[in-house]
């Protein structure tokens, strides 16, 4: 594929990029052809916790389903945080039951997401999306296994540039989340930043997304065309 989205929430059905767009249990669209499915803890709702989590369950079990998430957790929000660690857990219990990568919202919660991680003993790959801190916090979330995802904040912030570059190549994807841009530019950007042609920035997030979800997905992919 020419391009991969780890993060959108807007499907633009561009026929070069691959794109994984977030969707929620309650507001779910099947015309996406690929997705990753969660509870943002922002929208944690207790009274329909136990239905959402059953739809995640049951579109993990297709193969247009990617990932689980975004989930996660975030301290500067009125949600009890005791509460975003349970939904978070059952999340993460169901990506490691169904195998499948886990796409992560943290807001200053870093140390809670690592050590939930350790806590459970998860295996499958996690991917921090929209990343902005420093590279003490990069460097702390590779050691322990982490991927990290930037877009957003690398193309708003230019300080940004050396934590990125701080970042090894093998653990790394992009993203537009929100954003108005494309993710070509976000790739024209990382690979001005990596000292790197388009083509070598393309060949490095294909191996990530061969190593990441190798077991989720690639059959349908390579189907389309992208591949």
């Amino acid at each position: 594929m020419q391009f991969f989205n780890l993060h959108t929430h807007k499907f633009t059905n561009q026929p070069e990029v691959l794109e994984l767009v977030n969707q929620y249990p309650q507001e779910f669209d099947a015309a996406i052809p690929f997705y990753s499915i969660g509870i943002h803890p922002w929208y944690i709702d207790e009274k329909r916790l136990e239905n959402d989590l059953e739809t995640i369950e049951s579109k993990l079990q297709e193969k247009k389903c990617l990932a689980v998430g975004e989930c996660g957790l975030d301290k500067r929000i009125e949600i009890p945080f005791d509460l975003q660690q349970l939904v978070f857990e059952k999340q993460l219990i169901l990506a490691e039951k169904h195998q499948k990568p886990v796409v992560i919202h943290c807001v200053a919660a870093f140390q809670e997401v690592i050590e939930i991680k350790k806590k459970l003993n998860i295996t499958v790959p996690m991917l921090i999306h929209g990343f902005s801190k420093n590279e003490q916090v990069a460097k702390q979330l590779i050691d322990n296994g982490f991927y990290i995802s930037v877009g957003k904040y690398l193309l708003r912030n230019p300080e940004l540039e050396t934590v990125f570059k701080s970042i090894p190549n093998d653990k790394f994807f992009l993203e537009t989340d929100t954003i108005a841009e494309g993710i070509q530019e976000v790739y024209a950007l990382a690979a001005r930043y990596k000292g790197l042609e388009l083509n070598e920035l393309q060949e490095i997030i294909n191996k990530n997304y061969n190593k990441v979800f190798e077991n989720m997905g690639l059959e349908t992919v390579g189907r389309t065309g992208i591949a």
